[in-house]
């Protein structure tokens, strides 16, 4: 469910869980379920992969979304793109499409904290002494992480061999100020044998995709008139258009927000993943279930 919100609003996500728990499995499903590229939004990715050379010889267009996942090992200049003939980087390179960050413990500190300019503006600016580039970048960031260095903090079953000192000092690889900008952060808990065991068929892709379809729809007909296509790209000015609450919903969320102590930005993307949420089961007007 998680999935076809983030995939229906176009949020960032970031997936918690220890090894084998199915987060890279999850990640790489989340294109099957996106909607297509529209003309515009095909011609615009074409354009950057031509320039990045990275389209093959009997490719005229690119048809399917990106899905880009570099390595933990990238540099910050492959990541946002540069060289002394500016290129774009991976940011640009998922523009209408997915950049998933694996293992992001992992990545440099300096790595991930350019991310977070690209992620609120959704364009890169590259300067050099002769030039400067722009290169669009909206993307939706779907990231993945061991709660700790051996992998099996708070597991079910597995006792975690790691010091208090060494959990703590894994997750500040992450800063707070990258993770504020994450609207889904998702705790995955390893399925049961049993449940890997059943014949049990879920929902298949195509399903989902139709009801991520339907939802994004709904989305380009609120913001025609607008320059943004999704709920994700809401501003603190349109969100109070946009995600009118009732009494009800204001009350639960005033709570939640005192409780956990949250942002002001986690309170702007709570509102945003609740309109996604109403999006997807039809709904014109947030609910207080949406909401929770």
């Amino acid at each position: 469910r998680a999935m076809e919100v983030a995939a229906a609003g176009s949020h960032n996500i970031i997936m918690v869980g220890a090894p084998g728990s199915g987060k890279t499995m999850l990640a790489k499903r989340l294109p099957s379920i996106l909607p297509p590229l529209t003309i515009e939004e095909a011609l615009e990715t074409t354009k950057i992969h031509s320039v990045a050379g990275k389209m093959s010889v009997n490719q005229s267009i690119v048809s399917v979304r990106p899905f880009r996942n570099p390595h933990h090992t990238i540099s910050d200049t492959a990541l946002v793109g540069g060289g002394s003939y500016p290129q774009p980087g991976e940011i640009s390179l998922a523009h209408n499409g997915v950049l998933f960050l694996d293992e992001l413990p992992e990545f440099k500190r300096n790595v991930l904290e350019v991310l977070r300019q690209p992620m609120e503006e959704r364009k890169i600016t590259i300067a050099r002494t002769k030039q400067t580039s722009e290169y669009p970048a909206s993307f939706m960031l779907v990231a993945a992480m061991n709660p700790c260095p051996c992998g099996y903090y708070n597991h079910p079953t597995q006792a975690c061999t790691c010091g208090l000192g060494a959990v703590n000092k894994y997750l500040n690889k992450v800063s707070g100020p990258l993770l504020d900008r994450i609207d889904i952060q998702l705790e995955v808990v390893p399925v049961p044998f049993k449940e890997l065991s059943t014949l049990k068929e879920g929902e298949s892709s195509e399903v989902i995709r139709k009801r991520v379809i339907e939802a994004r729809k709904i989305q380009q007909e609120r913001y025609k008139n607008l320059p943004i296509f999704s709920n994700s790209e809401l501003n603190a000015k349109l969100i109070k258009q946009f995600c009118v609450l009732s009494t009800d919903c204001e009350s639960l969320l005033k709570t939640a927000i005192t409780k956990f102590n949250l942002s002001g930005r986690s309170y702007d993307r709570i509102l945003k993943l609740s309109r996604t949420i109403a999006d997807l089961d039809g709904a014109e007007n947030i609910s207080v279930s949406h909401i929770a």
